[in-house]
């Protein structure tokens, strides 16, 4: 069966193959209603496809948006790209994913990767963007937004939550239960100073502290972002002879694994020790006990990023500050800090 074409479309509709464009591609210019539907009735008829190939070649866009992360085992990381996939299928786009790994010159390969194949545009989910990476966006005149973090090697739009001030949030409310102290899990010495969400985390308990007037000298632990090596660090500061009455961990996951540690050490919690997290994912609500933490709106977050790598207005005179879009933290008080459901 020889392959149906825009040609046999538009014979069948009575129109031009411009319009049968125009109509396959939303624009660019206006076609009547009337027009419209004969347009599609002919491309049912026929089971006419589209050549995208053909189309990205011809506009030098794909319909495709790629999406760089550190690491989608995490589930902060998978829920945000879920959320991502879902508010570009709104928009009628694909996502391409990468995983970093944390690891900087594989960042730089799916960078090249991406940007080759034309991509409508680039959302960065970036660990310390380097010189590398902010070369290979500028060389591409890239169409890129920042999500959840945004590193100073590169200045572009940025789409992030309260950081800093949902870290005091939880840090307080721990504090408001009578705590004597509160130790802090950030991240590891290779963490970001500038641009990280972990370090804005421990900012703002460091802040809350000193709001409290309490030190915060010897009570910050280091650890990876992910549970499993939150649960070995756990274990050995647990175990340990100045176990700290509360403890709020940079991320959920790393909560996870001091709530195992603590469990394996038979310590209860909150009885013995309070704990709370940062990023409100879904296990969260189903740990035992279930854990207190900080939630952003992904969702919102993830449809602001798609709408802004897809605006051709994106890179927009200004400064740094007025080109960051902010979402609000909000406190999910549970149970693993003392509170009751």
């Amino acid at each position: 069966m020889a392959k149906v074409t825009r040609d046999d479309v538009a014979r069948l509709a009575g129109t031009s193959t411009a319009v049968v464009s125009y109509v396959i591609n939303n624009g660019p210019r206006p076609v009547a209603p009337a027009t419209r539907e004969r347009v599609l009735a002919a491309i049912k008829e026929l089971g006419y496809r589209p050549d995208r190939v053909a189309q990205a070649m011809a506009s030098r866009r794909t319909d495709l948006i790629g999406m760089i992360v550190p690491d989608a085992r995490q589930p902060f990381f998978g829920e945000m790209t879920h959320a991502v996939e879902q508010a570009a299928a709104e928009r009628g786009k694909m996502v391409l994913v990468g995983n970093t790994d944390y690891v900087a010159e594989r960042e730089v390969h799916y960078l090249r990767a991406f940007l080759g194949m034309r991509v409508s545009g680039l959302i960065l989910v970036s660990h310390a963007l380097n010189d590398h990476a902010a070369a290979e966006i500028d060389a591409w005149d890239a169409r890129v937004v920042l999500l959840h973090e945004r590193p100073e090697a590169i200045d572009d739009v940025a789409v992030v939550t309260d950081d800093l001030g949902g870290a005091q949030l939880a840090v307080r409310h721990l504090l408001e239960h009578g705590y004597e102290y509160v130790a802090c899990m950030g991240g590891t010495a290779e963490t970001p100073a500038v641009g990280d969400p972990v370090s804005d985390h421990v900012e703002g308990w460091r802040r809350a502290m000193g709001e409290a007037g309490l030190p915060t000298e010897g009570r910050l632990f280091e650890a990876a972002y992910n549970r499993y090596d939150a649960y070995q660090v756990g274990l050995e500061l647990l175990s340990g002879p100045n176990r700290p009455p509360a403890i709020f961990c940079s991320t959920d996951d790393q909560a996870i694994g001091v709530l195992r540690a603590a469990r394996e050490l038979r310590i209860d919690v909150p009885g013995e020790l309070a704990v709370a997290g940062f990023d409100d994912v879904k296990e969260a609500a189903l740990t035992d006990p279930p854990l207190t933490t900080v939630a952003s709106d992904r969702s919102a977050m993830a449809r602001a990023a798609v709408d802004l790598v897809l605006d051709d207005g994106l890179r927009v005179a200004g400064s740094r500050r007025e080109r960051v879009r902010q979402f609000p933290s909000r406190l999910v008080v549970r149970r693993s800090c003392g509170c009751q459901d």
